[in-house]
């Protein structure tokens, strides 16, 4: 019976009266014929409409002067192509969180006269697919006009995605194809973000997904990842790669477990073809996939969005303009929020350090700037091809040092003088210009040792002063004699600043940080520093009493040679009490020859790296 529901474009536009509202699909759910007819149609009738879309994505929907008598469109999102038209007054912007919209349409708080939503074939009892689920349902459910524009390149996909034809007014074959993105190009600066930000995201952790530059290289990053989860407002390209990948299984997953959830779909013709009857993924509708209270039943959430600017305070100016779909404050805030409400969940923010035009993303405030998200209590972290910093129970100055470290080496000087003048950071703090460019990323890795602890090594930062500083205050007096020789009792920010700020050029010291509910903790460190005397750098480490035992020193120490034979350093010297057994027996692993002679109460130890 649903056949003879089909009529031709023209004869669904001649129902349309003037002042009408019109729901029109998003992205793949875009009915591109009926909309392009909408557009090129000269029936008087087709004036003052009303068009609402949640996001302006597709090439059909024209917002330009000539359309101003037709239509006007209300869109829910300022970016991709809307955002320029919004500015110019010529399309209206409904500011909402996204799990509300649905909302919206069920009270008639939002009026929708007719919808005009795209499916696919039938089968032989009459039920099609929609694609996606954004809110076309509760649109549906809330006009007196239902149409639905048939396309058979469109994917059948599962989730709350089933019609039925009995549900539509009248039906109208698709002469269009889908509204495709494309994919976009690797690029280097991203992928080494999208680096950074993998190696806070473990295993087991539930993750948004978004479009762009920074997504496509995550999907490389996070693909040696296990049990990863997937519960975003947006499935593409990049997100089917990391999925085949075998990274994500959903196991771990609070709600719609074994199961990618999301609501929208962009991408390609290939991720069409991938998606359709595809029942590892699952299309629920916004007021479901974007409700906080529903993320955050995913343990371990992590939400990663790309920023464009963020200040030292944590406060972040995200991304406007053309092309712009996943940093919009309405699906930041809900998605901020659900990793907030989650057990262990984090926030990502990512940006590189500079922008297209070379001008610093790294500054003292972004106040000047549109679309500010404020919530510098929440944040957890920011990622730059630099680094990470951690802000998560650090105060201001701790912050401000953080994010001036993932900062541009060429900007971090001025940052450092404005942090300075603006009483942010120590007047004394140490900034060497040079730091920037010497600070050795190639020593970053992690180990997990036989209890099944991981725990990450790396370069000393200047922003570990805090974190060192008490490392230096859970020793024992016997611990801080070993390594001090000295009864030392105290460590003040002169001292701890001091030591944190090296010249890599002629000292190497090595962290050794374990996470304990998404914050850093230092448990160890190794140093050798050139000798002034003769070629050899002297040696010396400390490892927090309570992680002693599980091999930690041998590995600092081991680390420590390769740096060493790396810069042309012939070997190690080192002087060690007598009575500290541990640390002797940490040089007698040396895959080295080990020569030591006792005077005095101290052993003096010297490991040429060279065999006999």
């Amino acid at each position: 019976m649903w056949k003879n529901k089909i009529v031709t474009p023209e004869q669904v536009l001649s129902k349309i009266e003037p002042g009408m509202s019109i729901f029109l699909g998003t992205g793949m759910s875009e009915p591109r014929t009926l909309v392009r007819h909408l557009m090129e149609s000269t029936q008087s009738n087709l004036q003052d409409l009303e068009l609402i879309q949640l996001v302006s994505l597709g090439d059909t929907v024209a917002i330009d002067e000539r359309y101003a008598r037709k239509f006007r469109l209300k869109t829910f999102f300022s970016g991709w192509i809307a955002s320029e038209s919004i500015s110019a007054g010529r399309v209206d912007l409904i500011p909402s969180r996204f799990s509300r919209i649905p909302w919206l349409f069920k009270t008639g708080a939002i009026s929708i006269d007719v919808a005009f939503i795209q499916v696919t074939p039938p089968d032989d009892n009459g039920y099609s697919y929609l694609v996606g689920a954004s809110a076309e349902r509760q649109a549906m459910e809330s006009c007196r006009i239902v149409v639905g524009e048939i396309n058979s390149e469109i994917p059948r996909t599962m989730g709350d995605t089933l019609v039925n034809m009995g549900d539509f007014h009248y039906l109208i074959e698709a002469t269009e194809p889908p509204h495709y993105v494309a994919r976009w190009p690797l690029q280097e600066i991203y992928l080494k973000i999208a680096a950074n930000v993998a190696s806070v995201v473990e295993d087991g952790s539930c993750i948004t997904y978004g479009i762009g530059p920074l997504y496509e290289a995550l999907a490389k990053t996070l693909a040696t990842k296990k049990n990863l989860g997937v519960h975003s407002p947006f499935f593409t390209d990049a997100l089917m790669d990391l999925v085949v990948s075998g990274a994500v299984t959903n196991r771990n997953k609070g709600v719609f477990r074994g199961k990618s959830c999301a609501s929208y779909i962009i991408g390609t013709k290939d991720l069409m073809n991938w998606l359709d009857l595809n029942p590892r993924v699952e299309f629920q509708p916004q007021d479901i996939v974007m409700d906080p209270r529903i993320i955050g039943r995913n343990d371990n959430m992590v939400a990663i969005f790309p920023a464009r600017k963020v200040d030292l305070t944590g406060d972040v100016a995200l991304h406007t303009g053309k092309g712009n779909v996943t940093a919009g404050p309405g699906n930041v805030a809900e998605l901020f929020m659900g990793a907030v409400l989650s057990r262990n969940g984090r926030t990502i923010f990512a940006l590189p350090s500079r922008n297209r035009s070379d001008e610093p993303n790294i500054l003292l405030s972004v106040g000047k700037y549109p679309f500010q998200f404020t919530n510098r209590e929440s944040m957890d972290l920011v990622a730059t091809e630099y680094g990470v910093a951690y802000l998560m129970g650090k105060t201001l100055r701790e912050r401000a040092q953080a994010l001036i470290e993932i900062a541009h080496p060429d900007d971090r000087g001025e940052l450092v003088r404005q942090a300075k003048e603006a009483k942010m950071i120590y007047a004394d703090q140490i900034y060497f210009a040079e730091y920037g460019y010497l600070y050795p990323e190639k020593i970053a890795c992690s180990h997990t040792f036989k209890d099944g602890m991981t725990v990450r090594f790396r370069a000393i930062k200047p922003s570990d002063e805090d974190e060192m500083r008490r490392l230096f205050y859970r020793f024992s007096d016997q611990a801080v004699y070993y390594r001090y020789f000295s009864p030392i009792k105290t460590m003040p920010h002169k001292k701890m600043q001091e030591y944190v700020n090296v010249d890599y050029r002629h000292t190497m010291s090595i962290v050794a940080i374990i996470h304990e509910s998404g914050v850093e903790k230092i448990i160890g460190e190794g140093r050798y520093v050139r000798s002034q005397v003769d070629a050899f750098a002297d040696t010396a480490f400390i490892v927090d009493e309570f992680y002693q035992g599980r091999g930690i020193a041998t590995y600092l120490f081991n680390l420590l040679i390769r740096a060493a034979r790396e810069e042309a350093i012939p070997g190690f010297k080192a002087d060690v009490l007598e009575n500290n057994k541990a640390m002797l027996k940490v040089y007698e692993k040396a895959p080295f020859p080990v020569q030591s002679v006792l005077s005095g109460g101290v052993y003096k130890i010297t490991i040429p790296f060279k065999t006999a």
